[in-house]
């Protein structure tokens, strides 16, 4: 990127007063895990901790925008307002027929914020740490999923998506 490009800002409450919403948070740790350029698939890692907290993957699927930071400490997952929505959509050349198909996500943490716009967020938990050798069946034990539609519905408030915390 070059010092005359600009680069949208992180995701704040919103200027007029309204509340985010506060979709999940998950009391653990996430790293920056992987990026898939094909799918444009991003995957965010909290490694599993004894016995009792499985390892959880945070899947960001059809990824057209995205600022990080390396770790997320008691990672959060809000809403953006309707300005920083529209924003990104706009700067991430998604083509306007297209933008009801994605969301904009804000990450906040103990150390550290960002964003990601994509068509599906995916929280996964498995019983072993490590990933299974190329080939093998990979079952998916989907704890939590968002999609576009599922936002326009908790704009109000955080409904059932609150009881997840990424303990179990």
């Amino acid at each position: 990127m070059t010092g005359a490009e600009e680069q949208a800002p992180l995701p704040a409450p919103s200027p007029s007063g309204a509340p985010d919403t506060l979709l999940l948070r998950l009391d653990r740790t996430f790293r920056v895990w992987s990026y898939g350029v094909g799918h444009s698939h991003l995957l965010l890692r909290s490694r599993k901790e004894g016995t009792d907290r499985p390892r959880l993957d945070l899947h960001f699927e059809a990824v057209d925008v995205m600022r990080l930071v390396r770790r997320y400490e008691g990672l959060e997952l809000h809403t953006v307002d309707d300005d920083m929505t529209a924003r990104l959509h706009e700067e991430s050349g998604v083509p306007a027929a297209l933008w009801d198909t994605r969301l904009v996500v804000a990450l906040r943490s103990r150390s550290g914020t960002g964003y990601v716009q994509c068509g599906r967020v995916v929280v996964d938990r498995h019983q072993d740490d490590e990933d299974p050798p190329p080939g093998a069946a990979r079952v998916r034990d989907v704890a939590w999923s968002l999609r576009p539609a599922d936002l326009r519905s908790v704009r109000g408030g955080r409904g059932d998506l609150e009881g997840f915390t990424g303990r179990g």
